[in-house]
């Protein structure tokens, strides 16, 4: 029979353990990670050195991200254009479930999201995270007008901006949706007005109207401020995102930070010291000095002692852009797109099929490749799942958690299937190897584009394999219709349902900004979508 001092000295041990575990529980709480998400703006998936062994654009940085982390070969944008994918990013829900079903919105646009709908940043800031949002918003807010009555035009062109009251706070802003911290621009980086946004408020008088005509370097002309260098900018949102992480090392609250940055869209402008650095052109420099400035962050992070808990993804909006000039980076070998098809605006794969890395290290392991399928939607899941939080029925409703994945638990990763969309409100559906899309042509910019192409003799739906045929040539539409019969099914589901993850059912909204219904933007589903 055990001693009274035994059984003393066995209490007191239990004690200890029981108290250095209850501290380690807490340690784990207060040590949730730091998130920092990189939206680089059309860079295609043949861009990245780790994805594309054939490409000539040299990217170190991102390549050692790649290898620090796991590298995603099938990752896709819930869109393949600006606006759409950026509201998927933020809501974990399809752009084409809000009033916007096709096209992008201006630097003039009022609020796509409204205060009343969950982003990510919400999720995040409720949670006890400081949340920054650094770059193009591209989402919409809600400037000052000098007359309420006259909104004119959207902001396509120079005029349309007359009645907008710049002196005036911004209404509708990321502030509203979740960050505590904003600093960034309207549009894209060729669309007006050009001015910075902090918090509401413009940062500087707008005193000029500028623009650019250049091959590369274009930009519309608008109305500008007098602290906007359209040279300086992508420069400068790395120079705050910088800061950001250095102020908020000191911080006992961790950090979330979506940097949206507006390059390498056009105007396409390396500064002087990349300028040639590539030996290809223009738009392969500006993408070596993106590169450069995400190795100065990632230095950053090192330099705080902030590496260890803090997760990083590096991504883009879509595919990229013609603007690149594809035919002179093809003459020296260089594919944006790697082996797929099209590009930005289409419904090919080059249009939606995107670089996606992830590091968090002692979670996520180095060297490591995922095929899974994804969207950009996962986000809020996935970062919902890591903290902790259970997501109401009516938030992230095409949003699933990557963590099965990343930390190769052995769970299911329970993504069924992916709706891809193209600018003029194309759809496609990605199940497994299989892809329906459910058009003729590339719903966007490429051949055969609508509108502009006679695609008389095509078939109105096209079938790929993409695990055989991975560059969408062999069209097996005809041949295997049960197959099409299920995708379609599938489709029609997700629309109906208001989601495609499990829960209740819930709404879309039907018309688009311009009164279009549904059925107008996309006839082949109209007898469902009209609803």
């Amino acid at each position: 029979m055990p001693s009274t001092s035994h059984l003393f000295l066995c209490l007191i041990l239990f004690f200890v353990l029981s108290c250095a575990e209850k501290k380690m529980e807490e340690q784990v709480v207060e040590r949730r990670p730091n998130v920092i998400y990189i939206l680089a703006d059309d860079l295609g998936y043949g861009d990245i050195g780790a994805f594309n062994s054939q490409g000539k654009i040299k990217t170190p940085f991102i390549d050692q991200l790649a290898s620090e982390g796991m590298l995603f070969t099938d990752a896709h944008s819930s869109s393949a254009v600006c606006t759409p994918t950026r509201y998927g990013v933020m809501t974990g829900r399809y752009s084409w479930r809000s009033p916007l079903k096709q096209g992008v919105l201006t630097g003039k646009s009022k609020a796509l999201i409204p205060e009343t709908r969950t982003t990510v940043a919400s999720l995040m800031q409720d949670a006890g995270y400081e949340t920054a949002f650094v770059g193009k918003w591209h989402l919409g807010w809600d400037w000052a007008e000098k007359d309420s009555t006259e909104w004119g035009d959207e902001g396509w062109n120079p005029d349309d901006f007359e009645n907008l009251d710049f002196t005036q706070r911004v209404t509708n802003n990321p502030n509203d949706l979740g960050f505590d911290y904003a600093y960034g621009h309207s549009g894209s980086l060729d669309m007006a007005p050009y001015v910075y946004v902090e918090n509401g408020k413009i940062t500087a008088d707008v005193n000029r109207i500028t623009e650019d005509k250049g091959k590369y370097t274009w930009w519309r002309k608008g109305p500008t401020s007098a602290d906007f260098e359209h040279h300086d900018v992508t420069p400068n949102f790395f120079r705050k995102s910088i800061a950001y992480i250095k102020e908020k090392s000191k911080s006992e609250h961790p950090f979330f930070m979506y940097l949206a940055l507006p390059s390498p869209h056009t105007p396409i402008l390396p500064t002087e010291e990349w300028l040639g650095k590539s030996g290809l052109n223009p738009y392969a420099d500006f993408v070596m000095m993106i590169d450069d400035y995400v190795g100065k962050l990632l230095k950053e992070v090192e330099n705080q002692g902030l590496t260890e808990n803090t997760i990083i993804i590096f991504t883009s909006d879509n595919g990229c852009s013609p603007e690149a000039d594809f035919e002179v980076l093809g003459e020296k070998f260089h594919q944006p797109s790697a082996i797929y098809r099209g590009h930005k605006a289409d419904i090919y794969e080059g249009g939606h099929r995107v670089p996606f890395v992830m590091k968090w290290p002692g979670r996520v392991r180095a060297n490591s490749v995922s095929d899974e399928t994804i969207c950009h939607t996962d986000l809020m899941a996935t970062l919902a799942d890591i903290i902790g939080v259970d997501l109401k029925e009516n938030e992230a409703e095409d949003s699933f958690s990557l963590l099965p994945i990343i930390l190769n638990s052995g769970e299911k990763f329970t993504r069924e299937a992916t709706v891809h969309h193209s600018i003029n409100g194309s759809f496609a559906i990605r199940k497994d190897k299989y892809k329906l899309i459910f058009c003729p042509g590339s719903g966007g910019w490429s051949y055969p584009r609508p509108g502009k192409d006679d695609m008389s003799e095509l078939q109105k739906f096209q079938l790929y394999d993409l695990e055989k045929d991975p560059s969408e040539k062999d069209n097996l539409f005809e041949q295997l219709p049960e197959k099409v019969d299920e995708l379609t099914a599938l489709m029609i589901s997700y629309i109906e349902n208001g989601r495609s993850s499990s829960g209740t059912k819930q709404a879309n909204t039907p018309f688009h900004l311009n009164g279009n219904k549904w059925s107008q933007v996309h006839p082949i589903l109209s007898h469902k979508m009209s609803k």
